[in-house]
């Protein structure tokens, strides 16, 4: 079906198919496990031990169209298609997706700040609320958990400021955390960690997405990260055994979102109006609306924001399948009116989030800068 103003460069997430919720549903299948995951298309050589190694911020198109900088990794994509996202193309989402096999409408966490039903307060998902149980937000076994159970060792290698948070709790919990901070540490514990079978073993780098927040994904940092990145895979893959399978993902691409592509909300009123909390972020924002506000809302985010974004009431992005199946539980976490940016642009809010505007790369829509993603296999 076709929504109102929806963009026809837009990228459906393939839920199922090749998504990154896909990923460990396939790893147990390639294992030979039944973990009562959720079946997938998706298919990976058979194994018994498995490496997953997600680069945050690591979009097909831009390690495509940049062979000179990452030639390991590049060498990669010969034959292997990208996958997809969900939606929004944010690191929270993807992360439990992930985590979970879940699509984010069954796992909940549907954004980097949400609306906690019932009061007016947002959910941000990276840095958590001490008030919300995480388990209670997410309540659905892991893949990590479902393989535990099944047998298969599973560890996650992470930074040890991600040990016990919400989002770690969400997506993560069931497998043994390895808290590293450096790169030797890092390597030791996913060899480590590796060194028997059946095993998985999650290692995640957030290095590269936060470079490009900070300096672009056309900056010289930025460039200069990804080769670092590339030089680290192969060596990784050169020290891991040859029996050893790695699989090589991303949790979203980035875009650069210059200035003059920007729409600030403080300085149009009638965005304001009707309004009860604003959540989400620049690319892909949850609008949530005072009590018989939908209409107006829509209306008039849509007439303000023509051709730079497609505004959709929560029913039309549901019914497009953004957000995969949604459980009753979750379906108020997600803005009254959704609103999702073409291009490079963004719609932010230095009342609300001042931060964004010190951002340079951006990412949350469903543009393919932002939605494919590399799934590869070395």
């Amino acid at each position: 079906m076709t929504a109102p103003g929806v963009s026809d460069t837009f990228v459906s997430p393939a839920y199922r198919d090749r998504s990154l919720g896909d990923v460990l549903p396939a790893v147990s299948a390639a294992m030979g496990v039944d973990a009562g995951l959720p079946e997938s298309s998706l298919g990976l050589p058979e194994g018994q031990r498995y490496v997953v190694f997600l680069v945050d911020g690591l979009g097909y198109e831009l390690l495509r169209d940049r062979p000179d900088l990452a030639p390991y990794l590049h060498s990669l994509l010969d034959g292997q298609g990208p996958g997809t996202v969900g939606v929004p193309s944010t690191t929270a989402t993807s992360l439990t997706s992930l985590g979970t096999g879940l699509t984010p409408g069954q796992h909940g966490i549907v954004g980097y700040t949400t609306r906690i039903p019932g009061t007016d307060r947002l959910l941000n998902a990276l840095s958590w609320d001490k008030q919300i149980d995480a388990q209670d937000w997410q309540p659905h076994p892991t893949a990590f958990a479902r393989l535990a159970a099944a047998g298969v060792r599973t560890s996650v290698v992470s930074k040890r400021e991600f040990a016990g948070s919400g989002l770690t709790l969400a997506g993560q919990r069931g497998a043994e955390f390895v808290g590293v901070d450096r790169y030797g540490e890092r390597l030791a514990a996913v060899l480590s960690a590796s060194s028997t079978g059946p095993s998985l073993t999650y290692v995640y780098d957030g290095d590269l997405d936060w470079t490009g927040h900070r300096y672009g994904v056309d900056s010289l940092s930025w460039e200069q990260q990804l080769s670092t990145i590339d030089v680290a895979t192969e060596h990784l893959r050169d020290a891991l055994p040859a029996d050893v399978r790695l699989v090589v993902v991303a949790d979203h691409g980035m875009v650069d979102s210059p200035a003059e592509d920007r729409i600030d909300i403080d300085d149009f009123p009638e965005l304001r109006e009707g309004v009860a909390v604003l959540g989400g972020e620049a690319r892909f924002r949850h609008v949530y609306c005072h009590p018989g506000a939908v209409g107006d809302v829509t209306a008039a985010w849509r007439s303000r924001l023509e051709g730079r974004a497609t505004v959709l009431t929560r029913d039309d992005a549901l019914a497009l399948g953004w957000f995969g199946t949604v459980l009753p539980e979750v379906r108020p976490r997600i803005g009254d009116v959704v609103v999702a940016s073409h291009g490079t642009s963004a719609v932010q809010s230095r009342s609300a989030f001042p931060h964004e505007a010190k951002l340079v790369g951006l990412h949350g829509s469903l543009t393919s800068a932002e939605m494919l993603i590399p799934i590869l296999v070395s």
